[in-house]
This record gives structure tokens, C-alpha cells and sequence, in this order.
């Protein structure tokens, strides 16, 4: 994920030990008692790789806990997001006075069903896939662009935004994405200054597809 973001974004990717690493209090106590041992290990390497990442930036390895969405609470000041897909884990932080937020997501390749795959594509974005050259797993790229604009606008914003509400146009010469945000979902924002269009970058090795954004401040 290091190769997908700017310099003043901290990233951990998990080792094999961070699967089984120590969890503290707080986030012991949001991971849940009665939680299965895959999410317990997917959750234990996402917080493993939060505080690797915090520790980067000069900060002290504060616990980074959940929310009642399961999404990451990180520290005063900071912001940052965490994926983890099968046997791939990672975190990137940075300061809040650097940049807006943070958007960061990983997918094994895998073919989607039809039916995901209505859900995930617009009509103009399958019609932009056909064009695309052939061997790549283009509708997980976008899937995973998609789930990337969610974590930088969430944050920010606080409410669902659906895979209709951004029109993701793909690059595959530069590696870049660029998303668009739907106008209804722009309006109807509880926060002044939603973000109304997210760029990021992908790559894609082997079975696994990565990408990642950054949302600077104006």
C-alpha cells in the first residue's frame, strides 16, 4: 500500500505475527467477547497495523477502537483507514492537518456475480470496462475504488454513501481512479464542504488488488 500514497501518509502492512498480535483495553472491549475467530484476527492485525502506522507519525500507540459502524475511531488529529481482505492486512494514518482523510482498501480478485455487479457498476462504468484492455480484473478494481471513496467520505460526512453515488472512471495507463460524487448525495450532506469528487490510485498483483486515495484539504 506504500506505493499508493503520498509521503505524509504512514503505512503498516500486517506480518504474519500482527494476525495473533496483543489488542489493548479499548479495543478489546469494542472487538466484543463473542467475537468469531476470523473477525478477531482480521480485527487484531487492522489494530496491530493502526498502531505501527501512529507510532510513524511521532505518536504515542494510542488504542484504536470501533465504532458502532465497525468503523476505526483514531486519535485526536489524526485520520486514517483500514482494510483487510484474506491473508492481506493494512493501515494508513496521517495528521488531520495534512490531509482531509484517508481512503484505503484491498481485494483478492475474484469475479463478481452478476448480481454484485449490477449493484457495483453504473451502466456507463460497464460500458468504460468493455473498452479497457483485457486480463486485468477490471470490476474488482472498481469495486474496490468504490469502497476506497467510502472511507474517505464517511469520516467526513457520517452517513452511507452506496456504490450508485460515485461514478468511478478508471485509468489503467496511469493507475489512477477518479470518482465523482453524486450531486443528491452532495446536497443532502449534514456538513458543510462534503467532498465532491475523490482521486486515488490502484494496482494490481497477482490476486490481490489495492488501492488507495487521499482527499488534500483546499
Amino acid at each position: 500500500m506504500r506505493d499508493l500514497l503520498p509521503a505524509e501518509v504512514a503505512v503498516a502492512v500486517a506480518a504474519p505475527a500482527d494476525w495473533v498480535g496483543d489488542l489493548l483495553p479499548a479495543e478489546l472491549a469494542a472487538l466484543g467477547e463473542h467475537a468469531v475467530p476470523g473477525r478477531r484476527r482480521d480485527f487484531t492485525a487492522g489494530r496491530v497495523c493502526a498502531r505501527r502506522a501512529l507510532g510513524a507519525l511521532g505518536l504515542p500507540a494510542t488504542p484504536v477502537p470501533a465504532g458502532a459502524d465497525r468503523a476505526p475511531i483514531w486519535p485526536p488529529g489524526v485520520v486514517g483507514a483500514i482494510t483487510h481482505t484474506r491473508d492481506y492486512c493494512a493501515a494508513a494514518a496521517a495528521r488531520a492537518a495534512d490531509v482531509r482523510a484517508v481512503g484505503i482498501d484491498a481485494e483478492r480478485y475474484r469475479p463478481l456475480s452478476a448480481g454484485v455487479r449490477r449493484k457495483v457498476c453504473h451502466p456507463d462504468e460497464e460500458a468504460d470496462l468493455a473498452r479497457l484492455p483485457s486480463g486485468t480484473p477490471w470490476p474488482t478494481v472498481l469495486f474496490s475504488a468504490k469502497e476506497t471513496v467510502y472511507k474517505v467520505w464517511h469520516p467526513l460526512v457520517g452517513t452511507w454513501l452506496g456504490f450508485a453515488d460515485a461514478r468511478v472512471v478508471l485509468d489503467p495507463e496511469a493507475g489512477t481512479f477518479h470518482a465523482v460524487i453524486a450531486p443528491a448525495r452532495i446536497a443532502a450532506a449534514p456538513v458543510p464542504d462534503p467532498p465532491s469528487a475523490v482521486t486515488g490510485r490502484f494496482a494490481v498483483d497477482d490476486d490481490l488488488v489495492r488501492t488507495a486515495a487521499v482527499l488534500p484539504h483546499r
